[in-house]
Formats: structure tokens, C-alpha cells, sequence
């Protein structure tokens, strides 16, 4: 089993680095609710409701373009970044590895 490490901040701007494995199919905001970060995932990761905001601060490159349903949840949002994206959208593998992410949905569970 493969493990990757990034690094999350959190909404008061504290950083802490967590470890996933690449080969269970699982994506960024699983690995974040598991990792006990407070993410709503209100829709259950289908993209429909943007609970699960981040920002990618660090290794956006390799991550590829947002999808048109991720865009159209993100444009909805009351702060929209150019880095933003849907952690229910990112599939944990490979080009995460050393990317910092900063929660950005509601801080509220």
C-alpha cells in the first residue's frame, strides 16, 4: 500500500500533515472527515452542495481543471478563490503528494 502525505490548514490557520493511502479509490474529503476535519459533506460527495470547499494552496498543477459541475457549485459560493476546489471532487493518488490544502466550507458539524 502506497501512502501519501500533504498538509491541511485549517480554518484558524493551524497546519497539520496527514498520511492516505493512494490505492483505495478514496477521495480528498473522505480522508478529511476521517481525519476528524470538520467537513459537512452534506450531499455526500456528488458535487451538489460545496460543504466540502477547499482552497489548493500548494500543488494545484497536477490536481487537473475542476469539472463544469464543480465549477457551477464554486461559482455559487460566497467566496470563490481561483484555487478552489470541491474535496469530494479530488481522488486521493500521486499528485497530492506534498500539496497544502485549506479548508474553506462551513467550520460547522
Amino acid at each position: 500500500m502506497k501512502i501519501i502525505k500533504f498538509t491541511v490548514e485549517d480554518q484558524q490557520g493551524g497546519r497539520q500533515e496527514v498520511e492516505a493511502p493512494t490505492d483505495m479509490g478514496l477521495s480528498l474529503m473522505e480522508i478529511l472527515k476521517a481525519s476528524e476535519y470538520p467537513i459537512l459533506a452534506t450531499c455526500g460527495g456528488m458535487a451538489l452542495c460545496a460543504t466540502c470547499h477547499v482552497e489548493i494552496l500548494e500543488g494545484q498543477a497536477g490536481l487537473g481543471n475542476a469539472t463544469d459541475t464543480e465549477l457551477d457549485q464554486l461559482e455559487n459560493l460566497p467566496e470563490y478563490f481561483p484555487t478552489s476546489r470541491l474535496a469530494c471532487q479530488i481522488r486521493i493518488g500521486d499528485q497530492l503528494e506534498g500539496a497544502v490544502i485549506k479548508l474553506r466550507g462551513e467550520d460547522v458539524v
